[in-house]
């Protein structure tokens, strides 16, 4: 659940995550566990993006390292995601298309910007509304993003380069890439996702199947895959290569003005994308350890991990499932971990990054491939039209936006329409709260009283009742009510049991009573109070009546309009 407060014991205040000594040992050896788990994913998601091996190993390092420090979630890992590096290959190929010289640097500063916007939604204290979709335009959107990772890799997965155009561009080229398969790398990623899938239980325990399939392949390769004298075959086998040793080197922002509103929209994305990652992970932490994250505070941490991953050649990256769950499954509880995963991953990296030269391509396709299988919500596809065909349609409306269309276009559409629907749904539900009766026959909730004040009038004096939440959708309700009031001498508006009364159904209730005492009605409104009674007081309402008219219970009112029939 997320919450703007800190856990208890902790001040809301405090500057850094929330770090322990109460449990070094499982911190340290879910930090560790972490880190396996993030090296074979880091280089996948790297190669993947377009900006290289070494830019998902940093980006890994300096988005665990910062949301560590400055989160607001102690268990969570952050590093490249899948949805994050399918934004993240977008932003690369649109601006080194348009600016081969300059657009990585480009790229770069979109994930500053990122950075910022999450920074900046952290301190407007967003984070509560981030993550407040239908879960059918989530189900749809990763569902979409699932699928785009999917399809980016059927080049890659048969041995040649993600082709140009994006996913339209990989469908239409699908027959020449099937032409042109390489059998060498075709056979790394089918070993490779046959080793993620079909990997034991009690082997996984002891290795993560990502890590198994990196060694598996990168040694196949070098051995049974290679040629008769060893270098002929091995050599067609496209490789990572060289990964440049030591500390990453500062990376400058760059801007452009014929991309900047580019570069601000993509930042945008990129960062929205973000924070709903890093945020629905952190509840699935939250359900894990039984605890409760800070929201705000998680997205600052995110975007200062991202701003200084963008300034240091990093890809972005966010809050990730797979890598929080095995750190909390391994012992993890506090910040200490994410710390000491991204400690160790930054050791690894400079120690041993020659290693990563002869790790075949194909091998990261068939891990990210099967990253992307992952993140298609599968379960909710099976069973959305037996829940709701309308959601159902929603969902699939969202998926084919986001794979075809556009990322923004498809979360933007499918809110609007979700909205609108349960809008309408709530507006026909509220509306049955919209009553006026005459006699006591009816079925308000009277007092026998009431109702045989109400007899008394002879069909003269009406009650007209709202109840509930009266949204904007209320209003036509309250209309067409009103519209239908027959002759009568006096009407009683009852508000005593309106928890909230909208701007626009407030206007209807003093068309409502404006109408009425028009009509030289005896008008009365009672049981107003809170917010209600002070906004139909910032209407100007009570002021077209006399206190003696408002200032009363509905019974009263009910004595004072039969008594006025007299």
């Amino acid at each position: 659940m997320a919450t703007d407060t800190a856990p208890p014991g902790r001040s809301p205040l405090q500057l850094l995550n929330h770090f322990s000594a109460n449990n070094i040992k499982g911190d340290l050896f879910g930090g560790v566990t972490a880190a396996v788990i993030a090296l074979p994913m880091a280089l996948a998601f790297g190669v993947a993006s377009g900006a290289g091996a070494a830019a998902g190993l940093w980006g890994a390092v300096l988005v665990g390292l910062f949301a560590a420090l400055f989160g607001g979630t102690p268990t969570l890992i952050s590093e490249p995601t899948g949805p994050m590096t399918v934004v993240m290959t977008a932003v690369i190929a649109s601006l080194t298309a348009q600016d081969p010289e300059n657009g990585l640097a480009m790229a770069f500063t979109v994930v500053m910007l990122a950075g910022v916007f999450q920074i900046l939604f952290g301190l407007l204290r967003l984070g509560r509304y981030v993550t407040q979709m239908p879960y059918t335009v989530i189900s749809g959107f990763m569902s979409g993003i699932g699928l785009i990772l999917i399809i980016l890799q059927i080049g890659p997965f048969l041995g040649q380069a993600i082709p140009k155009g994006g996913v339209l561009g990989t469908l239409g080229a699908i027959p020449s890439l099937l032409a042109g398969a390489r059998p060498a790398e075709v056979t790394l990623a089918v070993v490779t996702l046959a080793i993620l899938w079909l990997t034991p239980a009690r082997l996984k325990k002891v290795a993560p199947p990502q890590l198994i399939a990196l060694i598996a392949g990168t040694v196949l390769s070098l051995t049974l895959l290679s040629g008769a004298d060893g270098s002929a075959e091995v050599e067609g086998i496209r490789r990572i290569g060289a990964i440049a040793s030591g500390l990453p080197r500062l990376q400058l922002p760059h801007f452009e003005a014929s991309q900047l509103q580019l570069m601000l929209v993509n930042g945008a994305v990129l960062g929205m994308l973000g924070c709903i990652d890093a945020l629905l992970t952190a509840v699935v932490a939250d359900s894990i350890t039984r605890t409760e994250h800070n929201s705000n505070k998680e997205l600052i941490g995110q975007g200062l991990g991202n701003l200084v991953s963008g300034l240091f050649g990093g890809i972005a990256g966010a809050g990730a499932t797979m890598g929080t769950v095995v750190n909390i499954q391994a012992g993890g509880r506090s910040a200490l971990s994410g710390l000491s995963r991204a400690l160790i991953l930054m050791l690894v990296i400079l120690a041993g990054s020659g290693l990563a030269a002869q790790i075949p391509q194909a091998v990261l396709a068939g891990i990210a491939l099967k990253v992307g299988f992952d993140i298609v919500d599968w379960s909710f596809l099976k069973r959305a039209h037996q829940i709701s065909l309308t959601g159902a349609l929603i969902m699939y409306l969202v998926i084919g936006l986001t794979v075809l269309v556009d990322l923004i276009a498809a979360v933007g559409i499918g809110v609007f329409i979700a909205n609108i629907l349960t809008i309408d749904k709530m507006s026909a539900l509220q509306s049955r709260s919209v009553k006026s009766i005459s006699t006591g026959d009816g079925d308000l909730l009277l007092s026998g009283e009431e109702k045989a004040l109400l007899d008394q009038g002879k069909g003269q004096v009406l009650l007209f009742q709202l109840t509930g939440a009266m949204i904007f959708g209320v209003a036509k309700a309250i209309g067409r009510e009103h519209n239908a009031i027959g002759e009568c001498k006096a009407v009683v508006f009852d508000l005593t049991e309106v928890s909230h009364l909208g701007v626009t159904s407030a206007l209807a209730v003093e068309n409502a009573v404006e109408e009425a005492i028009e009509k030289g009605r005896e008008v009365f409104v009672v049981g107003a109070s809170g917010t209600t009674r002070q906004r139909l007081e910032k209407l100007g309402l009570y002021a077209k009546l006399p206190p003696e008219r408002t200032a009363i219970s509905r019974q009263v009112a009910l004595q004072q309009a039969v008594g006025a029939l007299a």
